[in-house]
């Protein structure tokens, strides 16, 4: 099990995250991978305030700039979103789970 730091809060990985981040680190330069990453990151640029933490970058100017190297990043994010019991906007929960399924 790894343990990993998105915006200064601890998330524990399971062995079935862990394969999708390396699955990830994989498929980061597809088109359909990279587009899922830009289309969560406005969606989440849209609803920031229903987003508790906020990333040293605006989700906006990560989307327009996102390079496959990000992809894993980006993905840790929508993990954390997918499982968050804190956030309940339907739309936010969308976008991160179309990313983890165009992972996985």
């Amino acid at each position: 099990m790894e343990i990993i730091i998105i915006n200064g809060v601890f998330m524990t990985l399971d062995k079935k995250s862990q394969k999708l981040l390396d699955k990830c680190r994989e498929m980061a330069d597809k088109p359909e991978v990279m587009g899922a990453c830009q289309v969560m990151l406005e969606t989440f640029e849209e609803k920031k305030k229903e987003i508790p933490e906020e990333p040293e970058q605006k989700y906006l100017e990560m989307a327009q700039n996102i390079a496959p190297a990000d992809v894993p990043k980006i993905l840790e994010m929508a993990m954390k979103v997918a499982k968050s019991g804190k956030i309940k906007d339907p739309e936010v929960k969308n976008a991160a789970e179309r990313l983890i399924r165009a992972i996985g």
